[in-house]
């Protein structure tokens, strides 16, 4: 049993959609299992369909206005150059409301429903494929799993949704009296599930790198400084998924193929840039191609492959 595994990331998931799509079109890669937590839960549903191209258009037109019904950001430019605020209004408007979380999200679970139809979902549903959500339960302090078999199409969206919620700068969701929140809480990358699930063999899309080992710029208020914690501890968080899936993996006689990003794509994937997720979709798809031809490639060459000089 085959498996296709991508992790959270947020805007850097466009990186993910270009790697799938030469494993899938090129490669002819087919799955009989498809496992992703935050962005990696937005992606799989219409990877399984094989639906890339109308993924490609999401991840290349989507902006903070297409997930954001309250942004906690505000995103400035200046000489070419790209500055992330705080909104201090909206942060403001939330405080005054007794909201916890800083932002809203609900045009992403809108987005989520238009770009996967009551059609595709009963086309999946009903086939061999298995879809599996990763969400985190905030009240349990527990990662859990939520396959497309066992839910309506109305429930299966809002697990989606409910997976790529970065709390406290998007939506917490209460549902059956618990809460829960981004995926990437408690599993940024599933493959050590996917093997409890059967497979065999996994391709593993992991948006980060693979030695952790460049240096970071702390934000300069609370609420940048914040978000660099929150990436900081999902760093952690993702490290320990890659290592008990390495494990597992040897233990079991899993083949497992991991695609790291061969360089940093940002400091805040919370910023949704359609120029930049254009690029990065490009840039995966050559990543890929590179890797599968000649070998996982150094940052030099991965420069160089992509014209990035």
């Amino acid at each position: 049993m085959k498996a296709l595994v991508i992790s959270g990331g947020g805007s850097k998931g466009a990186f993910a959609g270009g790697v799938a799509e030469y494993l899938i079109n090129e490669k002819k890669h087919t799955y009989d299992m498809y496992l992703g937590s935050s962005t990696g839960s937005l992606l799989i549903p219409n990877l399984a369909l094989d639906n890339i191209e109308k993924m490609h258009d999401i991840y290349t037109n989507v902006n903070q206005h297409s997930i954001f019904s309250l942004s906690p950001f505000k995103v400035r430019y200046k000489k070419g150059e790209e500055f992330i605020q705080i909104h201090h209004l909206n942060v403001l408007l939330q405080l005054i409301k007794g909201k916890r979380t800083f932002g809203e999200s609900k045009r992403l679970q809108k987005l989520i429903k238009k770009s996967f139809s009551i059609a595709e979902f009963k086309e999946l549903k009903s086939s061999p494929k298995d879809v599996i959500i990763t969400v985190t339960n905030l009240t349990l302090n527990k990662v859990e799993y939520k396959s497309i078999k066992d839910f309506s199409y109305e429930e299966f969206c809002e697990w989606i949704w409910i997976s790529c919620n970065y709390v406290p700068f998007m939506s917490l969701v209460k549902k059956d009296d618990f809460e829960y929140a981004d995926g990437g809480f408690s599993c940024v990358v599933p493959i050590r599930e996917a093997i409890l699930r059967g497979a065999t063999e996994i391709d593993a899309i992991i948006l980060d790198t693979e030695a952790f080992s460049y240096r970071k710029a702390i934000g300069k208020n609370p609420f940048s400084l914040m978000v660099d914690l929150f990436d900081g501890i999902m760093d952690q968080v993702e490290k320990k998924d890659i290592a008990l899936g390495k494990l597992s993996a040897k233990h079991n006689n899993v083949t497992l193929n991991l695609y790291h990003t061969p360089i940093k794509l940002t400091d805040n994937s919370l910023i949704f840039n359609k120029k930049q997720m254009t690029m990065w979709w490009k840039q995966g798809f050559e990543y890929a191609k590179h890797k599968m031809n000649n070998g996982s490639p150094s940052t030099i060459d991965y420069e160089e492959v992509l014209n990035l000089k």
